[in-house]
This record gives C-alpha cells, sequence and structure tokens, in this order.
C-alpha cells in the first residue's frame, strides 16, 4: 500500500501510504480523501460567487446534488467503454470503483449534463450556470490530481529533466499529474480574474475553460503511458477530445464576442434564454 516518490535531480524524496485511515475494518484511501476535499473547495468557492452570476445558494446545493453522483458514474462509464476489451471479460468489475478507473472527461461530461438538466427544468440560464461550474471544476481537477500522486499514477514517460520522478525506483517519468495541477490552479487564476473584470456574456467562462483546460491536456496527455486508446489504434481518446473541446470553445468565443450576444445559446437562436437573462438581471439589481 505504499510508494516511495521521488525527485532525484531536486533531491526529495517521500514514502506515501495510499491508506489513509481504516474505518471499521474499511480502508479509506487518500485518493477518495483528496478528491473530496477538492470537491468541498470548489463548492465552497462557488457557493461564495453564486449571486454574482444571477443564482441563490439554494441553487447551487440543488444542483450539486445531482451533479455528483452523475460525475462519478459517467467517469466509470467512460472508462468502461474505452476499456471494453477488459470490461467485457470482467462485467463483476465494472462497478468497482474502488480499484480505479474514473476518466476526468467523463465526469465532467457528467456533471455538466446534470446541471444543464437541472438548469432548464428550474428555467435558468443554462450558459450560466456553466460559467460558474467551470470555475468549480478547475479547482476540483487542480486538487484532485494530487490522489494520482499518493497513487504513483498518471505519469508520462521517462524524461531526463529536473522534475523528473521516480516511483518505486522506477522511472524518471514526466510527473504529468504536477503539470496538469499547476495549468489548472493558473487557469483558475485567470478565469477567476475574467469573470470579474471582463465578464460579457453567459457562456463566456465556460468556453474559456474549455479553451484552456483543453489546450493543456492535449500537450499533457501526450505525455502519458496510461491513456485511453481507440481500439487498437495510436489514437488517444482524451488528446482528440482535448484538442477539439479547445477548438470548439475559440471558435464559439469568437463569434459570440462578435456578434455581442447576452447569452452563448443566442448564437443558435438570438431570442434564446432571454426569459432567464431577464430575470437573472433583475435579480442582480435587486441584489447588488
Amino acid at each position: 500500500m505504499e510508494n516511495v516518490i521521488a525527485f532525484p535531480a531536486l533531491g526529495w524524496s517521500v514514502t506515501v501510504n495510499r491508506v489513509a485511515l481504516t474505518v471499521l475494518g474499511k480502508d479509506i484511501y487518500w485518493y477518495g480523501v483528496i478528491i473530496a476535499g477538492g470537491f468541498l473547495l470548489a463548492a465552497l468557492y462557488c457557493s461564495r460567487r453564486i449571486e454574482q452570476f444571477g443564482f441563490t445558494r439554494d441553487m447551487l446545493f440543488d444542483a450539486l446534488l445531482v451533479a455528483l453522483p452523475s460525475a462519478i458514474v459517467c467517469a466509470r462509464l467512460y472508462y468502461v467503454v474505452w476499456e471494453w476489451g477488459y470490461y467485457s471479460q470482467h462485467p463483476g468489475e465494472i462497478i468497482a470503483i474502488w480499484k480505479g478507473g474514473l476518466a476526468i472527461y467523463g465526469g465532467v461530461i457528467g456533471a455538466l449534463l446534470a446541471v444543464s438538466v437541472y438548469a432548464r427544468a428550474k428555467r435558468l440560464s443554462i450558459p450560466g450556470t456553466f460559467d460558474v461550474a467551470a470555475l468549480g471544476l478547475l479547482i476540483g481537477q487542480s486538487i484532485g490530481r494530487w490522489g494520482n500522486f499518493i497513487n504513483g499514477e498518471a505519469h508520462g514517460t521517462i524524461t531526463d529533466t529536473l522534475l523528473g520522478m521516480t516511483v518505486n525506483g522506477e522511472g524518471p517519468f514526466h510527473p504529468t499529474f504536477l503539470y496538469e495541477s499547476v495549468w489548472n490552479i493558473v487557469g483558475f487564476v485567470v478565469l477567476h480574474i475574467l469573470s470579474k473584470r471582463c465578464y460579457r456574456f453567459k457562456g463566456q467562462i465556460f468556453l474559456s475553460y474549455l479553451i484552456w483546460y483543453g489546450a493543456g491536456r492535449a500537450w499533457i496527455e501526450g505525455l502519458r503511458t496510461d491513456s485511453l486508446y481507440v481500439g487498437s489504434t495510436d489514437i488517444r481518446i482524451s488528446q482528440v477530445v482535448a484538442v477539439v473541446s479547445c477548438l470548439v470553445g475559440v471558435v464559439l468565443l469568437v463569434l459570440s464576442l462578435r456578434r455581442g450576444v447576452d447569452t452563448l445559446t443566442q448564437l443558435i437562436n438570438p431570442h434564446a434564454d432571454a426569459r432567464a437573462v431577464r430575470i437573472e438581471t433583475k435579480k442582480e439589481t435587486q441584489n447588488p
């Protein structure tokens, strides 16, 4: 249950136990604790910013109640689908998430689907809710990657750079978990400032998230050794998704800024979300 992780060029080494504590004979892993910590910190941040986007804290917590289980289920389904060759032979392990196998893109898709369903049911601006979600996602993703550090996983190929990391004497590898964590932290700071000083339309922060995270993940995924592939090809699923999401984000952001829309959905329907925009504008006026 222990991993010896070292950065030889920096003269730093640590032995970490994957188990944080044992409760009633059941091991609680650091991976789960760290993921939960990232979720709670993201929820805390969003609760402090939510009213600035025209929503209430009750709306946020209601959305989280549906988004969290959806994210977990979809993160697992995403992984299982692309590893179906194995799970088709071991169907009993499909629900065994405690053995690993959660794909972050599946989790993001699941969370956004749940939030969009909730927003539509409550007649809220879907792009507006996605803006809040994007900020929370960057917080959760930046912290969650440290669960990979504890597990000694999600690292990259062999490298001779200063940050080369060894795991139980093997390596040194690119510490891709660290690259992505730092990239997400910087992205969060950029989007936080953008949301406060240059927020022009609903959906802008979400599109900026697609661009930022997509660009970073496209590069970082190319360094990893545990990627999910399309069948027997050398095409990395997450890298393709990252590139496509980044390009889509760029195109939609440019179009939205050029057309001066109030909300992203107006690119398709000029009158879309008009009622939601009026409601939120009224709330912002009442609660400056």
